[in-house]
């Protein structure tokens, strides 16, 4: 008999999870279609995620070439039970650069999780704000304990593999 997984305890986990990330992996493509990884700060505003990013780097141009990326949230290595069954976020999401003109309450998010003194550096260099739209999202806590998602957590459903397939 299989243990009864209490959802509402794992969404709640979920929620806190993410609004303690602080950065995300960002996984897109180069321009030969190939893989490319690299991260970012991130902030979370009316269920998308924004982050702000140099124009001069390369995540920068191939997220401008090919907007479907995927982003991931993982628990520090430092603080996991189990490097296998690492707690972990991810998306797949469209993403847009909206500029920087307005999205005042992206930025002043921003400047509170980041530190103002940091974001009026930035503001004043070469980055740009991205917005990320989630389309479909996974939440992983462990073994047997994967979520299919929504960023605010409104879709939390457990995934069930048949073993015997």
């Amino acid at each position: 008999m299989e243990k009864q997984i209490d959802i509402v305890k794992r969404k709640e986990q979920y929620l806190q999870f993410i609004d303690k990330c602080k950065t995300v992996v960002i996984s897109s493509k180069d321009e030969n279609g190939d893989p490319f990884t690299s991260y970012a700060p991130y902030v979370q505003y009316n269920g998308k995620f924004y982050i702000y990013i140099s124009i001069i780097t390369d995540h920068y141009k191939f997220i401008e070439a090919n907007n479907l990326i995927s982003i991931m949230m993982l628990k520090d290595e430092q603080d996991a039970a189990n490097l296998f069954a690492r707690e972990r976020a991810r998306f797949q999401c469209i993403a847009e650069n909206v500029g920087n003109d307005g999205h005042e309450e992206i930025f002043a998010k921003f400047e509170n999780i980041h530190g103002a003194p940091m974001m009026g550096v930035l503001r004043g260099l070469d980055l740009s704000l991205f917005e990320l739209t989630p389309k479909e999202g996974r939440y992983v806590i462990g073994f047997g304990q994967a979520f299919d998602i929504d960023l605010t957590g409104d879709k939390f459903e457990h995934v069930v593999v048949d073993k015997n397939k």
